[in-house]
This record gives structure tokens, sequence and C-alpha cells, in this order.
């Protein structure tokens, strides 16, 4: 029939029985595919909002600077239209002052006049009844070669002489008898570019000092002047006889002071202490 076809199985025959076939089992579902698990999600604070406390605080802090500069500018304000205070009087008394210009120092006030000129005269006169001593130039005066000449290396002192700058240097001494015999100079250096007498008193003090049993002390009015005796005698071979010594050193600006004692005795150490006092009184 054509409105009843046959009923066929897979195998192309026909189903006689009448019945209805089997359905075709079912293709098995597609594994599902995994699903990854969620991610926890932080949840997002909201901005903070200004408060009200913070605008509070910057509100007062600018009012608090508008009323310092408003303090600032009025006290300037009131102080400016106020007349001067007057200063108070000075605590010492005022010192009336000479019109016009000052007068000039004298020779016997000003030291410098005195020493830039002759400096024989600010030596001391020899005692009376003393003989001048054979040593001394007849004009009083020694020249580099000269002072230079009186220590025990000539070369060595002329050299460090000049570069010390040595100006000139005037001399005196004398023989009282046959007990004593002095010897005093006064030497002046340019001191341009060093304090070159008081460094030759210093270098002149540190070789006595380092003698044995040497006895020093100060000379009043002098500073660091110092007055030295020496309680061993040593022997004058030229003279043939010994000798007791003392020494005493003091400068003051561009002059420095040397004064020699010899004697026949021990030397007082006043002696040669007042004798160096007087010398540098004149100076």
């Amino acid at each position: 029939m054509a409105n009843d076809p046959v009923a066929r199985d897979d195998s192309g025959a026909a189903d006689t029985s009448g019945a209805a076939a089997p359905a075709a089992p079912a293709a098995p579902a597609a594994p599902a595919a995994p699903v990854a698990p969620a991610v926890p999600v932080a949840p997002v604070a909201p901005a903070p909002r200004p408060g009200r406390r913070g605008r509070a605080a910057r509100l007062a802090g600018a009012g608090a600077l508008l009323g310092l500069v408003a303090g600032v500018c009025a006290g300037y304000h009131v102080q400016a239209g106020r007349e001067p205070t007057k200063l108070p009087p000075l605590s010492q008394p005022v010192i009336g002052q000479a019109g016009g210009e000052a007068e000039p120092l004298s020779a016997a006030q000003d030291r410098e006049v005195r020493t830039d000129g002759d400096l024989r005269k600010l030596l001391l006169d020899k005692p009376r009844g003393a003989r001048t001593a054979a040593w001394v130039p007849q004009d009083g005066w020694m020249d580099l070669a000269d002072y230079a000449d009186h220590f025990g290396n000539p070369g060595a002192k002329f050299s460090s002489l000049a570069t010390d700058q040595f100006r000139r240097a005037a001399v005196t001494g004398w023989k009282d008898g046959t007990s004593s015999i002095v010897d005093i100079r006064l030497v002046q250096y340019r001191q341009e570019d060093s304090m070159a007498a008081a460094d030759a008193t210093h270098n002149m003090e540190d070789d006595v000092e380092s003698a044995r049993g040497t006895e020093s002390s100060s000379i009043p009015g002098t500073g660091d002047g110092m007055a030295y005796v020496h309680p061993r005698p040593v022997v004058d071979y030229g003279a043939g006889r010994t000798l007791y010594s003392a020494e005493a050193y003091a400068w003051r600006g561009d002059v420095a002071m040397e004064i020699r004692v010899f004697s026949n005795g021990p030397i007082a150490e006043k002696e040669i202490r007042d004798l160096a006092r007087r010398q540098m009184e004149r100076l």
C-alpha cells in the first residue's frame, strides 16, 4: 500500500511483525565545561568628604595670620607717629675735644722720634771715673759686619742679621777700675716683615738659659726682659785672669738691648737687673 509503507530495519529487510520499530538510542551528551570559582572583590570605600573640623581649623589659622599682620601694621603706624625717644646720657664723663689738629708729640714723648734719631744718645752714660773700653768704636756705631764679628760664627751670624733686616747698632762700654767691665749695645732692625728685635732677644735668652746653673730674673718694666747671672767663672785667656759674668736682654719696638758685665768677683743679681732697668727706661 502506498499509504502504509513497509517498515524496514537498518539491514534493509521489511518488518513483518507489524509492531513499531524501537527508537534509536540517543547520543551521549558532551560534558559541561568547568566553571572557574568566583574571585572575591574587595569593596571600594567611598572617598572621604572633607569634614567640618578641617575647614574650621584652616579658617582659624588664616584668621590668626591676618590678625597678626594687622597688629604689626597698627603698631608700626602708632610708633611712626610718636616723637623720637632721646638716648640716655653716656655713663662715662664726656671728654672735651681739642679744636683743630692735635699738636705732635715732643721728642721726649714720642718713642719713634727718639729711636729714629741719634741712637747713641739713648745709651747710659759711663760712671764718673770709669774709662771707655778699648773695644768700643770711636764713633759709637757698629755696622753689620762689625756686629756679626762679635759672635762665635761670624759668617752665619752675618747672614742671619741680613735676613732679619739689621739696621744699625749703637755701642758703649767702660771699665770701672780693675773690678768690672760693662758692654751695652742697642741693636735696631727695620722690621718691615717681622718683629726681628723681639725674635733676636728671645734667641739670646734661649741660648743663655740652656747653660747649667744660670740664675735668671725678670727686669722690671720691660715685659719679658730677663737678667742672667753665671755663678761659675770663666777664664779670660787674653787678660790671663778668671772672670765672673752676667747678661741682660730686653726689647722695645724695633730696638733690642744687650748688656754684658764681667767682674773679678761674683756679680749680684740686683746689679745687672738695675743696670738693665735704667737702660730700658731711656728707650
